[in-house]
Order: C-alpha cells, then sequence, then structure tokens
C-alpha cells in the first residue's frame, strides 16, 4: 500500500520524535528540486544551532527541543501537507522559508494557534501585529530591503536620485512582486524611472531581460532572486559588462551559492544582509566544540558559516529567545503556542544580549510589541569578493523609511482583514 505524502510525512515524525514534545520546531526544509542548494544550507544552520543549545545548555529552560523535518521541495502543496502533518505533534512555530507556502499558512495559523516566523520573507504586512497575531517578520522585510537598497543609493549619489534610471529583475512570483510597490512609490518620490523585468521560475533563461537593460542601459540592477535565477542574474549582467559594483541583490540574492559558479566575473556584486558574515563570531567555536567536532553537524557541517546556513542559525536564534522569553513570562519551561506569541510579543534582543549569545554586532536589535511584529526593518549592505572567496559588510545598519512604508503596511494589512473578516486588535 502506498503512503500519501502527508501520511508518509507524518509516519516519519511519528518514528522519529516522541509526539508530544515540549518544544517542537518543525524544519519545514526543501533539500531537493530547483531551489536545493540554497534551501539545504539554511535547514542545517536551523539545525546546528537548536543541536547547539542541545548539547551545551541541555536545551531551553531545561527542555530539549525537537526539530523533525519535513521535506517541502519549496512546492506550496507539499509545505502546505507538511504543516498539516507535523502540527498536532506539540509543533510552536513554522519557519517555512517560502512566500508562497507562508501565504498559504497565515490563515491557518490563525485558526490553528500556531507561530508562524518569516525572518526577511513572507507577506510584508504582515508586520501589523493589530491584524496579524500569530505571524512574525522580524527584523526586516522586502519592503525594508527595497527601501535600504534605495537609501544606499541615494547615499552613493549625494542623496540626489532624481533622472537615474533603476532596473528590478524580479521573480515572477508572490515573492517577487512583493517589493514593485515600495518601488514605485520611492521612484515617485525621488525621481528615479524604475523599469520591472520578471523573470519566469526557476530562472534559467533571461536573455531576453538583459538585452533590453543592455539596450535601455540603466544606471543600477536591483534584483529579487533565488535559486539558480541568481547565478544566471549575475552571469549575464557580466556578458554584456554592466557593472557589478552597480547590481544590488536583495539578501535571498546574495549567498555564495549566487556567485561562487560566475568566478571573477562575479567580483564587486552587492546584496542586502540583516545580519552579520563569515565566522569570526564565538558561537561558531561553540559550534565547533559542540556539534561539529562530536559529529552532530546535520549534513555533517559542509556549509557552516556560509550565508544562508548563518541565516538559518540566526532564525533559530530569534526563535529560541522567543521561548525564552514566552518561559520566563509563563513561569514554566513547557510552554504551549499561545504562551510562545506572548514570548515573541515582548521580545528584546538588545546588543547586549545577541553578545551573550556570541554574536556581537550580528543583527540589528530586535524589539517587538502587539502591534509591531517586524521590529526596525534596519539592513546594510554587503559585497563579493571573488579573489578572497567572502562577503565583506560595506555598510551599517540602515533604517528604512518608514514615510513610504507605513502607509504601505496599513493600506495591505487593512484589505487582508475585510477580505477575512478580521476586526484588528486593540493594542
Amino acid at each position: 500500500m502506498k503512503l500519501t505524502f502527508t501520511a508518509f510525512a507524518a509516519a516519519t515524525l511519528m518514528a522519529t520524535a516522541p509526539a508530544m514534545a515540549d518544544l517542537v520546531v518543525p524544519n519545514l526544509s526543501y533539500r531537493t528540486g530547483a531551489y536545493g542548494a540554497n534551501g539545504t544550507q539554511y535547514a542545517d544552520g536551523f539545525n546546528d544551532y537548536f543541536t547547539l543549545l542541545n548539547e551545551r545548555d541541555g536545551g531551553i529552560g531545561g527542555e530539549k527541543i525537537k526539530v523533525p523535518e519535513c521535506e517541502t521541495a519549496y512546492n506550496t502543496e507539499k509545505g502546505v501537507e507538511c504543516y498539516e502533518a507535523t502540527k498536532d505533534t506539540g509543533a510552536l512555530v513554522y519557519n517555512p522559508l517560502s512566500t508562497g507556502i507562508t501565504y498559504q499558512l497565515i490563515p491557518k495559523v490563525a485558526v490553528d494557534k500556531k507561530v508562524l516566523y518569516t525572518p526577511g520573507y513572507g507577506r510584508t504586512s504582515a508586520k501589523n501585529g493589530k491584524v496579524f497575531e500569530w505571524v512574525f517578520n522580524a527584523p526586516a522585510n522586502y519592503w525594508d530591503g527595497a527601501s535600504v537598497a534605495i537609501k544606499y543609493l541615494l547615499d552613493q549619489n549625494g542623496g540626489d536620485l532624481n533622472g537615474k534610471k533603476i532596473a528590478l529583475v524580479y521573480h515572477n512570483s508572490a515573492y517577487g512582486k512583493e517589493p514593485v510597490r515600495t518601488l514605485q512609490d520611492l521612484a515617485e518620490k525621488h525621481g528615479f524611472t524604475l523599469s520591472e523585468l520578471p523573470v519566469d521560475a526557476p530562472g534559467q533563461e533571461q536573455k531576453s531581460q538583459w538585452l533590453q537593460i543592455r539596450r535601455e542601459q540603466p544606471d543600477y540592477v536591483i534584483m529579487w532572486g533565488w535559486g539558480v535565477m541568481n547565478q544566471v542574474a549575475i552571469q549575464e549582467a557580466a556578458n554584456i559588462r554592466f557593472p557589478m559594483e552597480n547590481f544590488i541583490g536583495i539578501w535571498w540574492s546574495g549567498s555564495e551559492v549566487d556567485v561562487v559558479p560566475v568566478g571573477a566575473k562575479a567580483n564587486g556584486y552587492k546584496a542586502l544582509t540583516f545580519h552579520g558574515v563569515g565566522q569570526d563570531y564565538p558561537v561558531y567555536d561553540d559550534l565547533q566544540e559542540y556539534v561539529i567536532e562530536p559529529g552532530k553537524a546535520s549534513q555533517g557541517g559542509e556549509h557552516v558559516g556560509s550565508v544562508l546556513y548563518s541565516r538559518g542559525m540566526y532564525a533559530a536564534l530569534v526563535i529560541s529567545e522567543a521561548i525564552r522569553k514566552a518561559q520566563e513570562i509563563a513561569g514554566v519551561s513547557a510552554i504551549s503556542p499561545e504562551q510562545l506569541r506572548e514570548g515573541f510579543e515582548q521580545l528584546d534582543i538588545t546588543p547586549e544580549r545577541l553578545e551573550e549569545l556570541g554574536l556581537p554586532d550580528f543583527g540589528p536589535e530586535i524589539k517587538l510589541s502587539c502591534d509591531n511584529h517586524g521590529g526596525s526593518g534596519m539592513a546594510r549592505m554587503q559585497q563579493w569578493d571573488a579573489e578572497g572567496g567572502k562577503w565583506s559588510l560595506i555598510s551599517e545598519f540602515t533604517e528604512p523609511d518608514q514615510e513610504i512604508l507605513a502607509p504601505l503596511i496599513a493600506e495591505d494589512s487593512d484589505a487582508y482583514a475585510k477580505e477575512a473578516g478580521i476586526t484588528p486588535r486593540d493594542c
């Protein structure tokens, strides 16, 4: 008898973890498919940080963390099946690493009362906690990223982008379309011309888009890509000799996977990030001692220290800090999803706390509340050094333009509330 995907996933999970473990944080990963190279590194970092807490600290508040993994292949339907297969195992929080899956899970978690944590992706207006009670997207969202990119370009041009031409090359999906409205409003405010160039998934064919770029000669290109689309775009940019220092990717277009295949021609390419780069942080020494050397690293530790590994680790850190806060508020160690939501809403990861965790200046302060589920939205710029084979940070954390973003968040979240029949909370 052939099991359905859902039945198979449930059976696998039941065989590998207690049905009602105290702290269950499912890893909706994708190690296969067009985006497997990216998803694998993130999933490894996510797993390894929780392994570190279990091995070094005995868990969180005396409770071990269980991280059952379910393969989504970056497929929305499979992602929803993984959620359904795991939600009754004591799961506290989901981090699906997919905007498509996130959109489908937002109404589900509201009914099931599960936390959905989507750092740097998902539905941007979920920052409004009055409407999206169960969704958190700190430290930054897509509209923050678009604004910080334009702020960076303003700094590079003496505060004036009037008359400049900027092309947006984007993944033709819910993810890729997220920044369009924001960039349109920013173009109107700052006087630059915006051209929009969608790329169909998975993104291996981009000749026409880059011929248009060569023809129109924009001053800058901003990219919202994922997976193979990124390396193809960077290669196409090199082919038409577009200046790499004028090519900026969102944080999902700024990993080693995106630039290494292009070789020396990728030198100078830039990308946004909301966290630090490299392994020059004390936490990596702990990972080496407690996870890697004892042979407990996910997939053998092949990707430790890469951009996406660090991002998965950072997501696990934020979740673990929310768990700690929830335990503190509730006065119990075996918390519920409702208590975890309270922990997220009172989360305050200060610079001092990041240093205590072995990641000084790794990310911006994350201070959340009932109405603010997205934090400050600060991001910074990194640049690829092909000769050194590494990313380097080239700007400080920068605040986005809330004059543009706040009305957009309010408009989009209010529209969702009306569509879904939600009465916004009084915070």
